[in-house]
């Protein structure tokens, strides 16, 4: 009778806890199970390790083999364990002549029937596990050594074979990280993302880009409703590049959203996401969930964008669930195993029809829809919701002189120039409060950094009592009004700056 024990994690939302990998080779009949509740994915590595360590050249035990993956009341699921089992495996059989490299060191991966390592998700959970629990290194597929690196000091190992991690093994170190695999290893602020959509390729429509450029400097989120064809689907692509790159900390988060999800294809993120789900996705698929919580598309768009095109087409219960993300800028997703909190701070693009057949707000084509038909059409978004976007444009139909205008329009990049420093002037003012855009300003805060002039005091009081604006309009005007008055550089908030906030709203307010 002999044991071996490897550790290896466990996920869990946007968080990762250690787990004992425990193999027991006892006498008995030929038998091999997996205890400790293991998933589908994690019993079936019993033929994948069996596989890996036959092809690799070792001997699988032909007793009975048990393996406990402790604590045993923590659900484990995937793949990630197979490297570990087997390596735990190989250990009770005393394939192992000196095991110290295994002694302070975190486990990940998935083996092929031939032995090779494959990656896994969640590496860049993991290894910040790994840190905050005192292991000294984290064994990874190669594909999972960029994510695991973003953890400093932590030490990164890699083994292309499970016969190649056995060797290290033997030798009672860990070979030296390999070179990063050719243009995944990226400096922050090395990279120019490439975009098909520019502002300067859209004809016109400089209202609907100048609500554009104060939300994307703010954080705020925009509806825009217009007639088919007049751009608003080209503005929401070209919206993603008047964002500056995310901030370390920023790209971390989007990262490890990533990582939880699967999505990392060998580098971390250093783009803000730009999302852009079908009409008909359901809940689970917008807001996240499913027996082992997963991540949404709003959290797969936090810090970046949320696309939604054809917004009443969706189903109303799926837009609903956006009402809570959108003010507390995090879901909260709860089931019997417990409630998982993923991050949902995005920025959230609409754009509409203003009735079924489009053309009730275009003065040169006859709308063909009943004044019912239009009602019921434009309720499909709740005035909860609808109370939720900042900023509401009317996108009109393009000029004819717009559209063969021979003047350069505005670049994106000469756009981008005003929205980064505002963001520059936002992340340094909010710094002790732990937020980034004007978009995240809470009540207690806006009294700080909302300053009004006299004429703005008076105007807005005006606006309040005539429009019956609800408290949360009132709150909304106010934070992008304190964006347009930074676009301006201006310290206090004046009568013009909130007339221009106002118009973005008036007509739902």
């Amino acid at each position: 009778m002999a044991s071996f024990r490897v550790c290896s994690a466990a996920l869990f939302g946007l968080s990762a806890t250690p787990v004992t990998v425990e193999a027991d080779i006892s006498a008995g009949l030929p038998r091999f199970q997996i205890v400790g509740l293991p998933d589908a994915a994690v019993s079936e590595a019993k033929d994948r390790v069996r596989a890996a360590i036959r092809n690799s050249g070792f001997p699988f035990p032909r007793t009975s083999v048990t393996i406990n993956l402790a604590p045993a009341d923590t659900k484990k699921q995937g793949p990630l364990y197979d490297l570990a089992i087997a390596l735990a495996i190989l250990g009770a059989q005393g394939v192992f002549t000196n095991s110290i490299a295994l002694e302070r060191s975190i486990v990940l991966g998935e083996l092929s029937l031939n032995g090779n390592i494959r990656s896994t998700r969640g590496a860049l959970l993991a290894a910040s596990m790994a840190k905050k629990e005192g292991y000294s290194s984290i064994l990874v597929a190669e594909e999972n050594t960029e994510e695991a690196r973003l953890v400093t000091p932590l030490s990164v190992v890699t083994a292309r074979s499970l016969k190649d991690c056995v060797e290290q093994i033997e030798r009672g170190s860990w070979r030296e990280l390999p070179a990063i695999i050719e243009g995944a290893s990226v400096r922050h602020n090395e990279i120019v993302q490439e975009y098909a959509d520019d502002f300067s390729l859209i004809a016109g429509q400089g209202h609907a880009k100048r609500a554009l450029e104060i939300a994307a400097a703010g954080g705020h989120n925009v509806l825009l409703s217009g007639p088919p064809g007049s751009g608003k689907t080209m503005l929401a692509r070209a919206f993603a590049t008047l964002l500056p790159p995310p901030t370390i900390d920023e790209s971390l988060e989007i990262t490890s959203i990533h990582s939880i999800a699967g999505l990392l294809r060998n580098q971390r993120i250093i783009h803000r996401p730009f999302r852009s789900p079908h009409h008909t996705s359901s809940g689970i698929a917008l807001v996240g969930g499913g027996t082992q919580p997963r991540p949404g598309e709003i959290s797969l768009a936090h810090r970046g964008v949320l696309f939604l095109d054809e917004f009443p087409e969706f189903s109303r219960a799926v837009l609903e669930n956006l009402r809570q993300p959108l003010e507390d800028g995090t879901i909260v997703v709860s089931r019997a195993s417990g409630s998982v909190i993923f991050p949902a701070r995005f920025m959230l693009i609409a754009s509409m029809n203003p009735c079924p057949c489009g053309f009730v707000s275009d003065p040169g084509i006859a709308c063909t829809c009943t004044p019912g038909n239009i009602l019921k059409y434009q309720q499909k978004i709740s005035g909860p919701l609808l109370d939720r976007i900042d900023i509401r444009v009317e996108v009109p139909r393009v000029a004819f002189d717009d559209l063969t205008s021979a003047a350069p329009a505005e670049s994106s990049s000469h756009v981008r120039e005003r929205v980064t420093a505002v963001r520059a002037l936002t992340n340094a003012r909010y710094k002790k409060i732990g937020i980034f855009t004007n978009s995240e300003l809470r009540s207690a805060h806006m009294k700080t950094w909302c300053s009004l002039t006299s004429d703005g005091i008076a105007l807005l009081k005006t606006a309040v009592e005539r429009l019956h604006m609800s408290a949360r309009s009132y709150g909304r005007i106010l934070k992008v009004a304190r964006t347009i008055a930074d676009l301006a550089h201006e310290e206090h908030i004046a009568a013009n700056h909130l007339a221009e906030a106002l118009q973005y709203r008036i007509r739902n307010a």
